[in-house]
């Protein structure tokens, strides 16, 4: 009796086994490598891994499971490489900070993480926010549902820069902020602020080289680092194993970035043709962020919705970003997708390729920017970004075909991270 129940145990975990893998019948298949998309794949999943990418729908086992995708398009899931899941634009913004503690943003990151993960983006890169780094390890976890996250964490910025969280306060508010939380002077404390970043467990470093549009001071693009500085903070996040983001908006600040040794010039509003040369040079990244140009020139319209200085900005600086993406596209410099995810509503991500579209990218350049591209620029190109043997199984599938119609962009119609179905 004995024997028969152990062999019996030992028959039910041989099937157990046999059910682990996937079948993804493809009707049109766009892998982030080929140039053409392919017609009737397979892509067979084991766990969380692409085992396979077969010609034809092959056949599924007894055991195992069978998605039909057969008249949709597949990508691979799709990667941003600048968002802020810890906040999302709203007119009282400036109040908020006062208002609310870090719990309260996190409890409101967990629903934006979601929203993300469901408009078809499996990773992104966070480009600064206090919580993010626990809501990473919560998403790491499988406590909540969210993309997988590179997270920079705090931000770093001289006093009285785009990275100052006093700037706009009353005097005995005010302060002197250091590197603790993101505020460096001089090369000791810009050394101190990245190691400090390194200790809270920071993926990537994001400095604020230049002004910015949401900030309450009058400069949007001036520099505001000097080059022996971003140099030292990039020579210490290299020393432990870190790469540099840069917000930058005004030319001086980009080429200080670009010969400091950053990896991506985030906005990049005013590169000029010396910049280019800088990022063709260094090898840098260009991620453009169109769409948060766009959703900050639109909210400035707004009555009230910013305060007079930032919507001047706004006006001034949003609506340009689109151009650069141009002048940048056809100089030669390589580009990755991000969109400032935050300075508008989550979820809507996708409207990023549209924009690169028509600032004069082909489809398939777009959708590579959010693939290999993107995760080229992350340091994963040998995790996610394509449908290859090897990779993780972050797959996902729109409804039409998004090389004609840039709206299907927004169509999506299944989601998987890492081998578990999120939308189907």
């Amino acid at each position: 009796m004995r024997k028969n129940f152990l062999v019996f145990i030992i028959v039910l975990l041989t099937l157990n086994l046999s059910a682990q893998k996937t079948f993804i019948w493809c009707g049109t298949l766009i892998d982030g490598i080929s140039d053409e998309p392919k017609k009737n794949m397979t892509i067979v999943i084991e766990k969380n891994k692409i085992i396979a990418v077969e010609n034809g729908f092959s056949a599924a086992g007894a055991n195992d499971r069978a998605i039909d995708l057969k008249t949709k398009t597949v990508t691979p899931g799709w990667i941003d490489c600048h968002v802020h899941l810890s906040h999302e634009t709203n007119p009282n913004r400036y109040v908020e900070r006062f208002q609310l503690n870090d719990v309260d943003y996190a409890y409101r990151s967990v629903g934006y993480a979601r929203a993300t993960l469901m408009a078809g983006f499996t990773t992104v890169r966070d480009a600064g926010g206090d919580v993010v780094i626990s809501l990473k390890k919560a998403i790491n976890q499988g406590i909540i549902v969210g993309p997988r996250i590179v997270a920079a964490g705090t931000p770093i910025g001289s006093t009285g820069s785009h990275g100052d969280p006093t700037n706009g306060f009353r005097d005995d508010l005010m302060g002197d902020p250091g590197p603790r939380i993101g505020v460096a002077n001089g090369t000791d404390e810009c050394i101190k602020a990245v190691r400090q970043r390194f200790k809270e467990g920071s993926d990537v470093i994001k400095i604020m080289a230049t002004g910015g549009v949401l900030d309450v001071l009058a400069n949007g693009s001036g520099a505001e680092f000097t080059e022996d500085e971003i140099k030292a903070i990039v020579q210490t996040a290299n020393d432990y194993g870190l790469k540099v983001m840069a917000h930058a908006h005004g030319a001086e600040g980009i080429k200080r970035a670009l010969r400091g040794g950053v990896i991506s010039i985030e906005h990049g509003t005013f590169i000029d043709d010396e910049c280019i040369e800088l990022f063709k040079k260094t090898g840098a990244w260009y991620v453009p962020t169109v769409i948060a140009g766009k959703s900050v020139a639109d909210s400035a319209k707004i009555p009230n919705y910013y305060p007079p200085v930032v919507a001047k900005k706004a006006t001034e600086i949003g609506p340009k970003i689109q151009n650069t993406l141009t002048k940048a596209y056809k100089g030669g410099v390589k580009i990755a997708f991000g969109t400032d995810a935050g300075v508008y509503k989550h979820g809507m991500n996708w409207l990023e390729f549209g924009y690169m579209i028509e600032a004069g990218m082909k489809p398939m350049e777009a959708i590579r920017a959010a693939t290999t591209s993107a995760a080229e620029l992350l340091g994963m190109k040998d995790q996610v970004g394509s449908i290859e043997v090897g990779k993780f199984a972050d797959i996902v599938a729109v409804d039409g075909d998004p090389l004609k119609d840039a709206k299907v962009f927004g169509k999506i119609v299944f989601v998987m991270k890492n081998g578990d179905v999120y939308k189907q």
